[in-house]
């Protein structure tokens, strides 16, 4: 296109990608007005009123207002300003979009009522505070009363969801589901009383104390990852560089309770490791069989529901933990082999 030549509304039209009325209907509101008026007076464009029409035709096609084109136009913003507010528009109304999708996909899902489709809807429009207050309530109420220390109740409550700005259809649909089960009686009642039963005991209520929990979410995790990496890199498990990690684990673990680490306490600890896998067996098949509340459907599916939400992993998959590994670099005690 020569810079000096005008054009009839018709070739305007073609090359801007407009119609010819959709030009005409800019011309008249007095957004994009022709450069000129023939003898006969045909509208005629010139190529920066072309330009023009064609950004107007590609902000319209992003559903961008025509008193937010005409500011633009008018020098009353810029266009970069003018993207950027209309990305935000989009992008909210993307998360809507998604969360009605959320929605939509638990009641079909669920076969919910009309008062249970009205709650979700609300779940997913609540704000971070409220968020907050829903888990704290069911805590509040999960954790009353429990015989064991105050402190394990608190860690127990800081594995909370954390929903994202942009959350996923998955993490909505995750939210939804918590959210749902932690407002209801008999889950927390059930959540409260696999707790009791499984850590007030005498043989297991040495694990809720804080120091434990310091050190099986502190260091000793640190130290376990490291272990962990170094069967992922194909590491001997007598290797210098793994013995030295396994020791500094084991010398924590057994100050915990002022036991020396003696070659007979490494040999226990490995046994126990070897056992695992059995015992993780025997209580799935006990959980399986038992009528009354059992990990996978009280706190374990708070926990993987809270890891949905956050992106996160919810436990160590049992099944490829390698016990048998672990339990030898254990026993090898201080045999170092290159």
């Amino acid at each position: 296109m020569n810079e000096h030549e005008l054009y009839l509304i018709g070739d305007a039209a073609r090359r801007s990608g407009l119609s010819v009325s959709a030009v005409r209907f800019y011309a008249d509101t007095g957004l994009v007005e022709p450069t000129h008026l023939n003898g006969a007076g045909q509208r005629m464009y010139d190529i920066d009123a072309i330009a023009r029409l064609e950004l107007v035709r590609t902000l319209r096609e992003l559903d961008t207002e025509l008193h937010e084109i005409r500011r633009l136009l008018d020098g009353g913003t810029t266009l970069h300003e003018l993207l950027t507010t209309h990305l935000e528009i989009v992008e909210g109304q993307a998360r809507t979009l998604s969360a009605r999708r959320a929605v939509l996909r638990a009641l079909i899902t669920q076969g919910a009522t009309t008062a249970q489709a009205d709650l979700m809807r609300r779940l997913v429009s609540m704000t971070d505070e409220e968020r907050e207050e829903v888990i704290d309530d069911f805590w509040n109420d999960a954790g009353r009363d429990l015989d064991v220390p105050a402190s394990f109740v608190d860690w127990l409550r800081a594995m909370r969801p954390v929903l994202p700005a942009d959350p996923t259809p998955a993490q909505l649909e995750a939210w939804i589901e918590l959210a749902d089960l932690v407002r209801k009686p008999a889950f927390r009642a059930s959540v409260r009383a696999y707790l009791e039963d499984t850590y007030s005991a005498p043989e297991t209520r040495a694990i809720t104390t804080e120091p434990f929990q310091d050190f099986v979410h502190g260091d000793g995790a640190a130290v376990m990852e490291e272990l962990l990496a170094a069967h992922r890199a194909g590491q001997s498990p007598r290797s210098p560089w793994v013995q030295e990690a396994v020791t500094r684990f084991l010398e924590a673990a057994t100050a915990l309770s002022d036991t020396p680490l003696t070659p007979e306490v490494r040999d226990r600890l490995a046994s126990a490791y070897e056992r695992v896998p059995d015992i993780l067996r025997q209580v799935a098949d006990e959980d399986a069989a038992s009528t009354g509340p059992v990990y996978d459907t009280t706190h374990g599916r708070y926990v993987a529901l809270v890891a949905a939400i956050n992106g996160t992993t919810a436990e160590e998959d049992h099944g490829s933990f390698p016990y048998a590994w672990i339990a030898d670099a254990v026993r090898c005690g201080d045999t170092l082999i290159p």
